[in-house]
């Protein structure tokens, strides 16, 4: 849907607001909407549903919304707004609300953990109820201890500003890769694929150094390279071969890693502007709720924002 908007879900935390300012800024690359969501409180539901089934004229018509004129405040405090701004106040449980207003969005923006989330806790289950089952690509973006700038800065800077794409060149959909692709393109940025392939067995430990990004035109046969390494890339290779030629502009660099595909993912999110990972495996139908397991760890794991891409329903595009 070219014309669909970016929607920002708030409940006025911290980590919400933190989603709201990238989903600005997304809107904003996009030439989109904004739309700002709020599922209203239980209480407040109950006051409209008792005023309705009492008429009571005595009674305001609408009980205060702290969260809304907070969201509202802020906005207009910011540096700059896409052309539309618009504001929905949400009935029903969190989940069942966010996905029905994600039937008709470019893509829904959450923070990681709500207001109503303990702090031990990595990802809230709203999240992660939303990134399993909306219809459009979902982006949770971390709390600010997850955050790139925390830790002990040991992240992968090759990945520095880039979006990287966590592809496994059989399986991955061809929507999770537009979408990666797509975005790149909005960030006049580089696309970093990352694959995974299995590590033989072996008598002994080796400790692998960290991957490597090649260009596509670096792929020259060398026979310094593991033939599964040099298998990947060059599946990589062809996978790719339409989406760089439907988006030319966007540079590409291939990495193929030995190990576990979510590992190298949250560590190149310490410094990427955005990780993007398909939300199933393919092998699973389309309309189960059930999160992979690549996209399931790195959603709790991960430094950076994340998107997760479900297959997309014929005839809709990602740019």
């Amino acid at each position: 849907m070219s014309n669909a908007p970016v929607v920002a879900a708030v409940d006025g935390s911290e980590h919400s607001l933190r989603a709201l300012e990238w989903a600005r800024t997304e809107a904003l690359r996009r030439t989109a909407a904004l739309v700002v969501a709020h599922v209203l409180p239980d209480s407040v539901q109950l006051y409209a549903a008792r005023r309705s089934s009492l008429a009571d004229p005595s009674q305001p018509d609408e009980h205060p919304d702290p969260v809304g004129e907070r969201v509202r405040d802020i906005l207009a405090g910011a540096a700059e707004l896409p052309a539309e701004v618009r504001y929905e106040s949400l009935e029903g449980s969190v989940p069942e609300a966010l996905r029905v207003i994600a039937e008709q969005a470019l893509m829904v923006v959450m923070g990681s953990r709500g207001r109503g989330g303990f702090a031990a806790l990595l990802l809230g289950s709203n999240s992660r109820a939303v990134a399993s089952s909306a219809v459009c690509p979902v982006v949770v973006v971390p709390h600010a201890e997850r955050s790139a700038g925390d830790g002990d800065g040991a992240g992968d800077g090759s990945s520095s500003g880039r979006v990287v794409l966590g592809l496994h060149a059989a399986e991955t959909a061809d929507d999770v890769v537009a979408f990666a692709f797509a975005e790149a393109a909005a960030r006049g940025t580089t696309v970093q694929v990352v694959s995974a392939y299995a590590i033989p067995p072996a008598p002994v430990m080796v400790v692998d150094a960290p991957f490597q990004v090649i260009p596509p035109e670096g792929l020259a046969d060398d026979g310094n390279a593991v033939p599964a390494e040099r298998e990947m890339l060059r599946s990589q290779t062809e996978r790719l071969a339409p989406f760089r030629a439907r988006w030319p502009q966007v540079p590409v660099e291939q990495a193929a890693v030995p190990g576990d595909a979510a590992e190298r993912l949250v560590t190149a999110s310490r410094s990427a502007d955005l990780v993007v990972v398909g939300r199933h495996h393919p092998r699973r139908s389309v309309g189960s709720l059930m999160i992979g397991s690549v996209a399931h760890a790195v959603l709790h794991h991960a430094h950076g924002p994340v998107a997760v891409v479900p297959t997309l329903p014929d005839g809709e595009d990602t740019d």
